[in-house]
């Protein structure tokens, strides 16, 4: 064998190796593997212009700790940070929400939310309940379409929010802890849409951090919800 041909001999077989390689990395899936469920919910997302966010999960006390920037959810497009799931159907999300100790902008709010997509403008309706603790239903009736809202009485800090069709229902709580519809709208979302809740900081620059506690689905217990395939 020639130099020349020991030397192209010597690159096809490199060549080789290296597509054996390949191939058994993307048979293997790691790039691919989905990321383990948080809670009730399959993922975390910061939506439009915000701070990094997260989301922390305690399965012992089945409580969410959100941490979300963005300088609001209102005009034409939001910026906060989203744990959601994909749903298809009627459903009702509710959720007893803490704010910690301290102050706040006024407009820092947690929500509970149905949404189209995970594009900043996209339409929904969520359930809101700010720093200040006044509740609106918000919506966004198409994309890119400036939100809407309703207000409630202040709040306690549990809240709903409830789908039937394209009819969104939301709730308070009154003094006594009891739930009461306020407000409702009717939006036409296509299913699979995304269903989670979310935090706002109010604040460009900065992060806020708010903690989810008795979060259900349907108004069952987290632990015995199935996920929704989309």
């Amino acid at each position: 064998m020639s130099k020349s041909s020991s030397f192209f001999a010597t690159l096809t077989l490199a060549a080789a190796v290296i597509a054996a390689a390949v191939a058994v990395a993307a048979q293997s899936g790691a790039p691919h593997e989905a990321p383990p469920p948080i809670g009730l919910f399959t993922q975390s997302t910061d939506i439009g212009i915000t701070q990094p966010g997260s989301t922390t999960y305690n399965p012992a006390t089945q409580t969410y700790e959100l941490a979300g920037g963005g300088a609001d959810m209102w005009g034409a497009a939001d910026a906060f940070h989203f744990a959601w799931r994909p749903y298809t159907g009627d459903a009702s999300l509710t959720a007893t929400i803490v704010f910690p100790p301290g102050t706040h902008p006024p407009n820092e709010k947690a929500v509970l939310i149905f949404r189209q997509s995970l594009d900043p403008d996209s339409p929904y309706a969520d359930v809101a309940i700010h720093a200040d603790g006044h509740v609106t239903l918000q919506w966004r009736a198409s994309q890119g379409a400036i939100t809407q809202d309703a207000t409630a009485p202040p709040s306690l800090g549990t809240i709903s929010i409830v789908r039937q069709g394209n009819r969104f229902t939301a709730h308070a709580s009154d003094r006594t802890g009891q739930l009461h519809p306020f407000a409702h709208i009717d939006i036409a979302l296509r299913d699979p849409v995304y269903l989670g809740i979310g935090v706002c900081a109010h604040d460009a620059t900065g992060l806020a951090t708010v903690t989810f506690t008795k979060v259900r689905l349907n108004g069952v217990d987290v632990t015995t919800v199935p996920v929704t395939k989309p």
